[in-house]
């Protein structure tokens, strides 16, 4: 195992009272540790991470004995529908061969690993992908057995790696609901044990609503994904399947979860699922949500502030793709997107940005200029958000559609330039808080060229690129938060880069950006008031221990206010704090920090607290009937409900699957075994009108889901 250290000038031949100042950052390897909000141990903040994610029958072949049997599996890996052989025994291979640890990744984001159906259909599909569950609580044994998935979770922690399973609960497998025989009919085990199966579904555990026209969230939601059995989570049975199976995965070791298809799944419900996550083991989780090209969604929005789950950017990928791979768009527009998401996500950095996944055509085109996809990833892994790097990106892959966007990985070559851009600037997001969790500024732009500033604290990261390749830009005018002094690039001229020098006043001087070219100039401080960058998790029930990462704190335990209460500290350092949640009204609260010295940190906005342990209801109004433009929603006395506060109200409600006009209905996480309070209200513009007489009174349950069904008040 290579332990040797590689210096590097991340804040550079820094030019101070005359003398030449270098700064070296090392890139940290395997067997060493990071510390605090870094480390492979903090499963809450991934603010400093690079996620690589791997679809893991094509990544690499580590165990040729567990290759599927018979025609579902194709060995000469033509067929590009059936298994190839890709098994967790080859990812932990690539992890300790160096690929993976050497390209400086720190997360790797791997199919889902549950048993899945052993079918193939007419066209030659299989569930190679893992989305089309069998058995939750099994591992998928074409990945390996639940041992080998154990050793993956463990080689990946010896070397500093955090491992994220996608899991999803919406729907097992395809299924015809007039042929019992079709495939699996969508079959669902426990741990071998049938539960149910889509046709003669006595209990009611799947939805039986049709395939969705992605019409309406609604429509989306109750009704099945294409021809995917749809799992009912408001049946108590499923409920507590799902919480059970992934609880399982939780005790292997993980460290993330991504949720395939939370826009498919009531919002209600993925609240409460995360709360019983949380309360079981905190992992960062991300959902999700996808929009199309310049598609605008608040749903999307308030999902992403609201649900406990981070979401996968689609708005940046989709806008990236645009600028870097269409030409449909400009620098102008991405600098938009960025500037406007910042407002609009309650906390931007969280989300997961991206330039392809497995449901995209791949960001190269072959034939196309290798240099989009390096200045695709510059910008990426500079911006704000957690970066996710698609398998086989540093091998510029290519391939467009669902299965040619899934190949098998084409090769391991460590001396390609998108391979070395990962390699330079993983770590620097690690050894510079800017990249993490600063905010970020335009700084220069016109419609080929962006130059952005990330600042946190002291810290400082400059990031130039200019798309054409043909044409320098000559910057002149440009201001930066930068000390005086001369910066090196820290992509080491891997794509053309410069130097740049700053003057005491803050300018650059001017300077030639080469047509093509991408360069990062970096400023780590070790003089920073206390700043807070994240809390994690970011939705729990007081009493749960939270972690609080940011720069500055001092080594001296302080003090931490939820609101206007204190909690308890548990553990302190310079860069993390861990302290527990006081018993404190639930709703979004401001967060500060402040040191034994009595110096304050900024105000860390909407951290959300729950009334309590939550549960699923679903609300359910008849009869109440509506004039054009009016709509249903829901409030209550529970922060859940939106503490009757009009600005906070549940809704707009349902009216056409489970039920139909005149009677609506929502799922709502609420406070289990809590007495609750509540009204509907009819709402056009900002007309509201609620419901008369005495409030709606219900009793949630402790440990199911509920439903609660009343008649309009007029």
């Amino acid at each position: 195992m290579n332990k040797k250290l590689k210096a590097t000038c991340l804040t550079l031949s820094i030019i101070m009272a005359q003398q030449l100042v270098c700064i070296p950052t090392k890139i940290v390897y395997a067997a060493e540790k990071y510390t605090s909000d870094a480390s492979v141990e903090n499963k809450v903040n991934y603010n400093t991470d690079v996620i690589y994610q791997i679809v893991t029958d094509r990544f690499f072949d580590g165990n040729v004995s567990n290759n599927p049997k018979g025609n579902i599996y194709d060995g000469t890996k033509k067929s590009p529908k059936k298994y190839f052989g890709g098994d967790w025994n080859g990812i932990a291979n690539k992890i300790t061969d160096g690929y993976l640890r050497d390209l400086g990744i720190t997360a790797i984001w791997i199919s889902q690993p549950v048993e899945n159906i052993y079918s193939v259909f007419a066209d030659g599909s299989t569930s190679y992908h893992g989305y089309w569950a069998r058995d939750f609580k099994k591992p998928n044994p074409a990945f390996g057995t639940i041992e080998e998935f154990k050793k993956l979770v463990k080689v990946a922690h010896d070397n500093n790696i955090k491992v994220i399973i996608d899991f999803a609960p919406n729907h097992t497998s395809p299924a015809n609901p007039d042929e019992p025989s079709y495939a699996e009919n969508g079959k669902l085990y426990d741990n071998g044990n049938l539960l149910a199966g889509y046709s003669n579904d006595k209990n009611g555990m799947f939805n039986h609503n049709g395939g969705t026209d992605f019409s309406t969230v609604e429509d989306g939601t109750y009704r099945n994904l294409f021809d995917l059995a749809d799992l009912n989570t408001q049946n108590n049975t499923v409920d507590k399947y799902l919480k059970d199976s992934i609880k399982l995965w939780l005790d292997t070791g993980i460290d993330g979860i991504r949720m395939d298809a939370v826009k498919h799944m009531p919002e209600g419900w993925q609240k409460n699922f995360m709360d019983s996550v949380y309360d079981y083991k905190q992992v960062f989780t991300f959902g999700e949500w996808f929009l199309s090209k310049r598609e605008q969604d608040p749903k999307n929005v308030k999902f992403a502030n609201d649900s406990g789950m981070s979401l996968l950017d689609f708005r940046y990928a989709q806008k990236i793709r645009e600028v870097l791979r269409d030409g449909t768009d400009n620098m102008q527009g991405l600098n938009e997107v960025i500037a406007s998401t910042a407002n609009q996500y309650e906390h931007v950095n969280d989300q997961v940005t991206f330039i392809d996944n497995h449901d995209m055509d791949r960001f190269y085109n072959e034939g196309t200029a290798k240099a989009n996809v390096d200045q695709a990833l510059v910008l990426t892994l500079t911006s704000r958000g957690v970066p996710a790097i698609y398998y086989g990106t540093e091998q510029y892959m290519s391939g467009n559609g669902d299965p040619n966007n899934r190949a098998m990985m084409s090769g391991f070559d460590k001396n390609t330039n998108a391979y070395k851009i990962i390699q330079k600037l993983s770590p620097l997001r690690k050894n510079n808080p800017a990249i993490a969790y600063g905010d970020t500024q335009q700084k220069w732009i016109n419609d080929d060229v962006y130059i952005y500033e990330r600042k946190f604290g002291n810290n400082v990261a400059l990031v130039a690129v200019n798309r054409n390749k043909s044409k320098s830009v000559d910057i002149s005018g440009a201001l930066t938060t930068l000390p005086e002094g001369i910066y090196k690039d820290t992509l080491g001229n891997v794509v053309s880069g410069n130097d740049i020098n700053v003057n005491s006043k803050g300018e650059l001087q001017k300077f030639t950006l080469k047509a093509g070219s991408a360069a990062v100039w970096s400023y780590v401080s070790n003089n920073n008031s206390p700043i807070i960058g994240n809390i994690g998790s970011p939705m729990v029930e007081p009493g749960k221990t939270v972690t609080v990462d940011g720069r500055g704190f001092g080594d001296i335990k302080g003090k931490v206010s939820f609101g206007t209460t204190e909690g308890q500290v548990v553990s302190w350092d310079d860069k993390e704090i861990k302290v527990i949640v006081p018993n404190i009204d639930a709703g979004k609260i401001n967060v500060i920090v402040q040191t034994a010295s009595g110096v304050k940190s900024n105000i860390y906005k909407n951290f959300d607290v729950l009334t309590g342990k939550q549960v699923s209801v679903r609300f359910v109004v008849k009869n109440a009937n509506t004039s054009l433009g009016q709509n249903v929603y829901l409030s209550g006395d529970v922060a859940e409900l939106g503490n009757w506060n009009a600005n906070n109200m549940i809704g707009e409600i349902y009216n056409k699957v489970e039920y139909q006009y005149p009677n609506w209905y929502f799922d709502v996480s609420v406070p289990a075994g809590k007495t609750i309070n509540f009204k509907f209200i009819k709402k056009n513009g900002n007309n509201l009108v609620w419901e008369s007489g005495n409030n709606h009174t219900y009793k949630v349950p402790e440990n199911n889901t509920g439903e609660i069904i009343v008649d309009w008040q007029n």
